[in-house]
């Protein structure tokens, strides 16, 4: 794999149906902090795959919601190599804004780092 393209974010690497996030949650292999939970469970692919669950609650506002998706998408992006062998599922709990995005981000990586310990492969 090139450079460029191992750092990519494809549809292979999302977790897209109902039964792939239920497995997830039926495990409840969780850590969390102020902004997000995060899920995990083992898969038996050489690649993480991620999902998303940023509901209403969150912020009413659609741009707050999406702006919080993109981070996390993005940061899972760049640790996507560390976290291999993982279904993981962010959830977020509280909204955050720009000025906030570099220590949510560290703390998010915090969190993959710890699930990662938690969930041996």
């Amino acid at each position: 794999m090139s450079g460029a393209a191992r750092y990519r974010f494809t549809r292979a690497q999302r977790l897209l149906k109902t039964d792939e996030f239920s497995s997830v949650f039926s495990l409840r292999n969780a850590v969390s902090n102020v902004h997000f939970q995060v899920l995990a469970r083992p898969n038996a692919l050489p690649m993480a795959r991620l999902g998303l669950v940023v509901g209403k609650r969150t912020d009413n506002r659609a741009v707050v919601r999406n702006y919080i998706k993109r981070t996390i998408r993005e940061t899972f992006r760049l640790n996507a190599q560390s976290l291999a062998g993982l279904d993981l599922v962010v959830r977020s709990r509280q909204a955050f804004g720009r000025k906030e995005r570099v220590a949510v981000r560290e703390e998010l990586q915090d969190l993959f780092a710890r699930i990662r310990r938690r969930c041996p492969v």
